[in-house]
């Protein structure tokens, strides 16, 4: 008796969800979740307002601190404009340090061994616990914040750069070699860009770093506006829908960065031919 048997390898292959597909599914997931608060709040009404407010409040919130135009109203715009500016100039200065020390890390096995070990031992230490050390030696100010977002960019990036460097297929070593390629020659022409896909999923998990650094040092810092400022203010007047509001935002932004991001590598990838188009 013969049996025939169909290789899995001869299926043609399963189109994953598109894009429209994946947003109507997060847009349905959303609805969900505010019906559900909305039932809550409004319907059961299972905690006082003062409490958990419902979702037409912390709505209120984001209108006045967006584009309210009373004396008190338009804070969160100025805290976003003053959180963004701070993370992006110390992720750039992260990453432009990262980079440097992850070219050196990836070529030079002395400094992998040791600044490798101790920057991975770094990486597992909540950024918060870096906050008062930064106040103590920098002081009260924005420093403190930029010097927290710099280490936080910094550590992951440089991590990546180094590691992409090692795990380049040693076929490519092989043929640099063969061009010619020497030294720095092979690192910047040869390992360098084919490195770059590794890279750019490095850069990603620096952003979040960087992003959650910021919060968590401007929380200690007052007098400038930021969204940790905005936080505090919250909690200082009981303000659960201010909190609310502002959390929803930064959440916001990290996500809407991490998109872009993951756009970038995604495309990259693709040219690549580390990924299909679905």
């Amino acid at each position: 008796m013969t049996f025939r048997v169909q290789s899995d390898l001869s299926r043609p292959g399963r189109r994953g969800p598109g894009r429209a597909q994946v947003i109507a599914w997060q847009l349905i997931g959303l609805a969900i979740i505010v019906g559900l608060w909305w039932l809550a709040t409004d319907i059961l009404k299972l905690y006082p307002s003062y409490v958990f407010p419902s979702p037409r409040a912390v709505w209120t919130e984001i209108s006045y601190g967006l584009w309210g135009t009373g004396p008190q109203d338009g804070k969160l715009l100025s805290a976003i404009g003053g959180s963004l500016r701070r993370v992006l100039t110390g992720y750039a200065a992260g990453l432009l340090l990262g980079g440097v020390i992850g070219l050196l890390m990836g070529a030079w096995l002395p400094l992998r061994a040791t600044l490798g070990a101790y920057l991975t031992g770094l990486q597992s230490v909540p950024s918060i616990a870096f906050v008062p050390f930064a106040i103590l030696f920098l002081g009260l100010n924005e420093k403190a914040v930029l010097f927290v977002v710099i280490l936080e960019a910094f550590i992951p990036i440089a991590l990546a750069v180094s590691g992409a460097l090692l795990n380049v297929p040693p076929a490519l070593r092989v043929a640099g070699r063969t061009l010619g390629a020497r030294g720095a020659g092979l690192t910047l022409r040869v390992l360098l860009p084919a490195s770059v896909p590794n890279i750019l999923t490095g850069l990603r998990t620096s952003w979040s770093f960087a992003w959650r650094a910021l919060v968590g040092g401007e929380l200690l810092i007052a007098g400038v506006q930021s969204l940790g400022s905005q936080l505090e203010v919250g909690r200082n007047t009981a303000n659960v829908a201010l909190v609310l509001a502002t959390i929803i935002i930064i959440g916001l932004i990290g996500g809407l960065f991490d998109a872009v991001l993951r756009t970038v590598e995604g495309r990259v990838r693709r040219d690549y031919g580390l990924e299909v188009t679905q």
